[in-house]
């Protein structure tokens, strides 16, 4: 078994604690109903970063709302790039599993989809 991980992002309008809760859950859905086989116990832990505009609540909040609460988490802000994509949420999921890296499933949402048009979905 391998630790594969699992890239996503998302963006919001307004740096709102509702906003920030509601797109987190969003996209860690989307992640889950695109990598169907990843379950909470195959999680080995979970790494969000923002932007510095997006502070009114930790994005891992959001994770633990949908049963994570046994999975390591940390959240931190991203490096304020000049020119960067504002209003942002990253997360790096590190997923215990047997699956081959080009068979794992990224998501990229919103104005996120900007960060990676290869592979957004």
């Amino acid at each position: 078994m391998s630790v594969r991980g699992i890239r996503g992002a998302i963006t919001i309008a307004f740096d709102t604690k509702e906003e920030i809760l509601s797109a987190t859950q969003e996209l860690l859905l989307a992640i889950l109903a695109e990598n169907p086989a990843l379950a909470k116990e195959d999680i080995a832990s979970v790494l969000f970063t923002t932007t510095r505009d997006v502070a009114a609540e930790f994005p891992a909040v959001a994770a633990r709302t949908l049963g994570w609460s046994a999975v390591p988490m940390l959240c931190t802000q991203e490096i304020p790039v000049p020119g960067s994509l504002p209003k942002a949420i990253r997360v790096l999921l590190h997923w215990n599993t047997n699956k081959k890296q080009e068979e794992i499933k990224h998501i990229y949402l919103r104005d996120a989809k900007k960060l990676r048009p290869d592979i957004a979905s």
